[in-house]
C-alpha cells in the first residue's frame, strides 16, 4: 500500500495458497508471551522459505499468522514444512498452530479470487499483497477443518534456519504505537471496501512519519537478548540438547551484539547496512484481503483514523479494530 496504487494480477489457477493461524493467541498474548506467537507465525515463513531453498515465493505475516503462495511444483515442499512447523510450535513453544492449503482453483470454485501484488526487494525478500477474498475464505475454511493440513509425527522439526529474535520493544517516537486492522463489513462491496482503504492510507500519509514506525534509531540490542530462548529452540535440531543450544546462542549473539556495538564490518556483513535493510524491509502496512497497519503517531491522527471507520463501519462497509500503546516488539 503505497502512493501509488498496487496492480493486482490474478493468480494461475496451479498455484496454491498455504495459511496459518496460532489459535488463542490473543489469551497467549495477555500472559506476555507476544514473542512466541509473532515467533510461531514467522516460523510458518523461515521454514517454507528454507524448504524452498530460498526462492522466490509470495508471502503475509500476519503476526499471530501467516499467509503464502507458491507454485505446484513447490506445493509438496510448503506442506511439509507447514507441517513440522506446527508439531515444532506445539512441542518447543506449547502453542497450537492451525495450518492449511488448496488451490487457487478450488478457492475460484467456492466464488473467491486470488489476486497478488508482489514486491521482490534486492535483500531477496518478497513481500505480498493479496485480494480477491480468497485468503480470507482459505483462512475460514482452515479454521473450520475444510483445508487443514495435519500436523507432522511428534518429534519432526523445520528447518528455521535464520530465524532470530534479538530486538528489544520499541518505544513510541511520537506518543502512541497503533496496531489497526480493517476488513470487509456485512455490506461491503468490493469497491466501497477498497475506497476505505484508500481514505484510511490518505490520512495516515498526511503525517508521513507515521508510515513508517521502524527506524534505525529505534533498533536496540542488549545481551543477552530477551528473544535468546526462541532463538534457540529454533535452531535446536531434533533430539539435541536444548541446554546446549541456548549456550551456542548465548555466545553468537553476544558476538553479534558487540559488532553491533562497535559497527565493524566483518567479511561481508556490513552493521550500517543491515540495520538499514532491517528497516526498509519492515511489515509495517499489509493487506491480504484486510488492511493492517502498525503506526507510531499522535493521539490526534488515532481519533483521526478511528471516527472515520466508525462511520464507515456504521453503514456496514468494515469491521476494524485499534489498538493504541505506548511499545511494539
Amino acid at each position: 500500500m503505497s502512493r501509488m496504487k498496487p496492480c493486482f494480477t490474478p493468480m494461475p489457477d496451479d498455484w496454491v495458497v498455504g495459511v496459518a493461524d496460532v489459535q488463542q493467541s490473543t489469551e497467549a498474548i495477555r500472559q506476555n508471551r507476544y514473542k512466541a506467537v509473532n515467533m510461531a507465525g514467522a516460523a510458518v515463513i523461515a521454514s517454507v522459505a528454507n524448504a524452498l531453498k530460498n526462492r522466490d515465493f509470495l508471502f503475509v505475516f500476519g503476526g499471530d499468522g501467516a499467509g503464502f503462495a507458491v507454485p505446484s511444483a513447490d506445493a509438496p515442499l510448503a506442506r511439509q514444512a507447514i507441517a513440522e512447523t506446527a508439531t515444532w510450535v506445539k512441542e518447543d513453544l506449547d502453542l497450537n498452530l492451525r495450518i492449511g492449503m488448496a488451490s487457487v482453483a478450488d478457492i475460484r470454485a467456492q466464488g473467491h479470487d486470488v489476486r497478488v501484488a508482489g514486491t521482490f526487494r534486492r535483500t531477496n525478500i518478497s513481500i505480498a499483497m493479496f485480494s480477491g477474498g480468497g485468503l480470507a475464505w482459505a483462512d475460514a475454511a482452515m479454521k473450520r477443518g475444510e483445508i487443514a493440513v495435519s500436523p507432522a509425527p511428534p518429534g519432526s522439526h523445520p528447518d528455521l534456519s535464520g530465524l532470530s529474535c534479538r530486538y528489544e520493544l520499541i518505544p513510541s517516537q511520537r506518543g502512541q504505537i497503533l496496531s489497526l486492522v480493517v476488513t470487509p463489513g456485512p455490506n461491503a462491496r468490493a469497491e466501497d471496501f477498497r475506497a476505505v482503504v484508500e481514505a484510511v492510507t490518505q490520512i495516515v500519509e498526511k503525517t508521513p512519519d507515521a508510515s513508517r514506525p521502524l527506524t534505525g534509531a529505534s533498533l536496540r540490542l542488549k545481551w543477552p537478548p530477551q528473544g535468546y530462548e526462541l532463538e534457540a529452540r529454533a535452531a535446536r535440531r531434533a533430539g539435541r540438547s536444548i541446554g546446549a543450544r541456548k549456550a551456542k546462542v548465548l555466545v553468537a549473539t553476544f558476538i553479534y551484539f558487540v559488532i553491533m556495538r562497535l559497527g565493524v564490518p566483518v567479511g561481508r556483513f556490513v552493521p550500517a547496512k543491515y540495520t538499514q535493510q532491517v528497516v526498509e524491509n519492515s511489515d509495517f502496512r499489509k493487506f491480504d484481503d484486510s488492511l493492517r497497519m502498525v503506526l507510531d503517531c499522535k493521539p490526534q491522527l488515532i481519533a483521526e483514523i478511528e471516527n472515520y471507520l466508525r462511520i464507515a463501519a456504521a453503514k456496514g462497509v468494515v469491521r476494524y479494530a485499534c489498538i493504541a500503546r505506548t511499545r511494539r516488539w
